[in-house]
């Protein structure tokens, strides 16, 4: 017998993606509801062979669902997201709305799914867990298996983030400039600050007063929650002209001796991480690469001379897959394959 899953901003970029996962994984799925704002009744969103009709939000009755897959922004899930649990539902949210709440668990299944234990014992949860930020998702993946096995101080990572991390519109404007920019029409920036066609902008999400962008300060707080709250981290977040996957580049220092090849080695045999690092043309996964894939990739690995037991690193995801819509597929399937999840009534 399946599970009742309702999807919560189902024309969106992501909704649409966690439509396609639940399927691609085969998902224990018994009923399926994909769930929008009130504009987008009726539209349709396939759910692999099927064609789904959204519902309302306002009107959908939540009881009896046994997963709420949430994508549909911070401002909908603050509002949305405890009246649902509160009716029995688990709910898993993609936005950032919960993810720095103490009582909310962050996950990423391959790094922190025994946290999941904990918190469905408690009798006064709220029934949220968050899923990361795109970027902090396919890093904490890597970083784990090389905590655990050198115990990591400090991390340097700049991200070269795409456009369809800010949405349908940041992918639209992207498209738009492109196209525009060869019939010599002047490129107008909407979504981003500047022109983001054949350009890189260093700059994701509002600035904070120490210059830091909210996006960095994102990745060094979640990592702490999600990994070790002892790794020092800093990052540089860059919105890129590409359309869909992340690339990183990182660079660790480690309390102990570690080799490039023992960290590949390492990696090799970590949940979720394929290694691609030949050192010759082409040996190495661009973000054109990785789009569709489950993995995160890694190539480059390298030691680095001028720190003590340091690695640099080349890091690449699907930022709709990994950083967003798989990770919360794989939350559910964790609560199922530990017994943590009560069916609903």
């Amino acid at each position: 017998m399946g599970y009742k899953v309702a999807v919560v901003g189902a024309t969106g970029n992501v909704g649409r993606e966690m439509l396609n996962i639940l399927e691609e994984r085969q998902f224990p799925v018994d009923e399926i509801f994909a769930i929008a704002s009130r504009r987008s009744l009726g539209t349709e969103v396939s759910y692999g062979d099927r064609t789904l009709k959204c519902v309302d939000l306002e009107t959908f009755d939540f009881r009896g669902i046994d997963f709420v897959l949430m994508s549909a922004g911070s401002a909908v899930s603050k509002e949305w997201s405890p009246r649902i649990g509160a009716l029995g539902p688990m709910v898993i949210d993609n936005s950032s709305c919960w993810r720095y709440d103490a009582e909310v668990p962050l996950v990423v299944p391959e790094v922190n799914a025994h946290v999941l234990e904990e918190y469905m014992r408690r009798k006064t949860r709220q029934n949220i867990i968050a899923n990361p930020n795109c970027s902090t998702a396919q890093l904490v993946v890597v970083l784990k298996p090389l905590h655990d096995l050198a115990k990591i101080k400090r991390v340097v990572v700049s991200t070269y983030q795409s456009v369809s991390g800010a949405g349908k519109e940041g992918m639209d404007e992207l498209w738009t400039q492109t196209k525009g920019i060869f019939v010599t029409d002047a490129p107008d920036a909407k979504k981003f600050t500047k022109q983001i066609a054949f350009n890189v902008i260093p700059h994701i999400d509002v600035f904070m007063e120490d210059g830091f962008t909210k996006e960095e300060w994102k990745m060094v707080v979640e990592t702490k929650k999600i990994l070790d709250p002892k790794i020092k981290l800093t990052a540089t977040c860059v919105r890129v002209p590409v359309f869909v996957g992340h690339s990183e580049a990182v660079n660790i220092e480690f309390e102990r001796p570690i080799t490039a090849e023992e960290a590949r080695e390492t990696l090799r045999e970590a949940p979720g991480v394929l290694v691609v690092d030949k050192r010759e043309d082409g040996g190495y996964v661009t973000p054109v690469e990785c789009v569709g894939d489950f993995a995160t990739f890694v190539s480059r690995i390298r030691e680095d001379g001028t720190i003590e037991n340091g690695l640099s690193l080349w890091v690449v995801s699907d930022n709709l897959r990994k950083g967003a819509a798989l990770n919360t597929v794989q939350i559910a399937e964790a609560l199922i394959n530990r017994g943590l999840l009560q069916r609903a009534a």
